[in-house]
């Protein structure tokens, strides 16, 4: 008998409007800084790479290439030195529950019910046949009292989704919901089932929670694992500081003028070299290095070594 080895992640090839992307900034690690986060445009920021593997099929169009995506950060934005948190995550369509129910040809199958026309337009499409099926249901609290908006660690994935009307059955036990739903492809109304939502051996009378009417929700895509990063803006990077470790150098015995090239030979910045003296004594105190913000392009190294 023959066994294999199987693996069990594959990377994601999510398009950037399955994707919400989320930027804060602090100054430094020791300052927390403006509470706020903003969002970018994810179609701006996230750039898709094209599979090179697609001419071995002859495929002429676009394709994803899963796993590789290009952060392009906009300039307006990240200009400043600091800490810029970034953190991508699954898109959130936020709604509320119209009905939790059951079907009338299966009363046993108990799900919830959404309205279409309570979805912002761009996620309707969401919401057609199947096209939820892995989704994960988050839910905010009923009770506006306490202090988590949000369930914490509290969700449900949803197995189906279908569109349905309610329709009215005439029922012998009082206890039951007299509106029942069938599938209708017309109905403006979605039928999610999700779980776990059968009760366990121990209680089976019991039903798990999956929420209830009018109850706010979040309902986000599982094609990927939310991700941070963190990018530190700083006013040098490894490259610029090379320049003053490897890069020429000259220093001018006349004026003083101490220059720092770099790799490109061209004058990265520049400072003045002078001495401090005992008004007194003349006896020299200290020797100063200070930038200089305008620059002398006589000492251009070219200039110089041209002399």
């Amino acid at each position: 008998m023959s066994s294999g080895t199987y693996g069990i992640n594959r990377p994601a090839d999510v398009s950037p409007s399955d994707c919400e992307i989320w930027v804060h900034y602090s100054p430094s690690r020791s300052e927390a800084g403006n509470p706020t986060i903003t969002q970018l445009d994810p179609q701006q920021v996230l750039l898709q790479t094209d599979n090179p593997n697609k001419i071995q099929s002859n495929v002429t169009g676009f394709e994803v290439f899963g796993g590789l995506y290009t952060l392009k950060l906009p300039v307006t934005q990240f200009n400043t030195k600091g800490i810029y948190t970034i953190v991508i995550k699954p898109v959130e369509i936020r709604t509320r529950i119209v009905d939790c129910g059951v079907l009338a040809a299966f009363p046993d199958q108990k799900g919830l019910l959404f309205d279409t026309a309570a979805v912002p337009p761009a996620h309707v499409n969401k919401l057609e046949n199947n096209n939820l099926i892995g989704y994960r249901i988050e839910y905010l609290n009923t009770d506006t009292g306490v202090a988590d908006a949000k369930l914490r660690n509290f969700f449900k994935i949803i197995t189906s989704n279908n569109r349905a009307e309610p329709v009215n059955q005439n029922l012998t036990n009082s206890n039951q919901k007299a509106i029942r739903y069938n599938f209708n492809d017309n109905s403006s109304l979605v039928f999610c089932t999700v779980s776990p939502s059968s009760a366990s051996n121990v209680r089976p009378n019991v039903l798990p929670f999956i929420g209830q009417p009018n109850q706010q929700v979040i309902i986000t895509n599982t094609y990927f694992n939310p991700l941070m990063i963190e990018i530190e803006m700083v006013e040098h990077d490894i490259e610029t500081i090379a320049y003053g470790i490897f890069g020429n150098q000259s220093k001018s015995l006349e004026d003083g003028i101490y220059t720092v090239y770099n790799f490109n030979n061209d004058i990265y910045k520049q400072y003045n070299l002078f001495e401090i003296k005992d008004q007194f004594t003349g006896k020299p105190l200290f020797e100063v290095k200070e930038e200089r913000s305008n620059i002398d392009f006589t000492k251009d190294l070219n200039t110089i070594t041209d002399v």
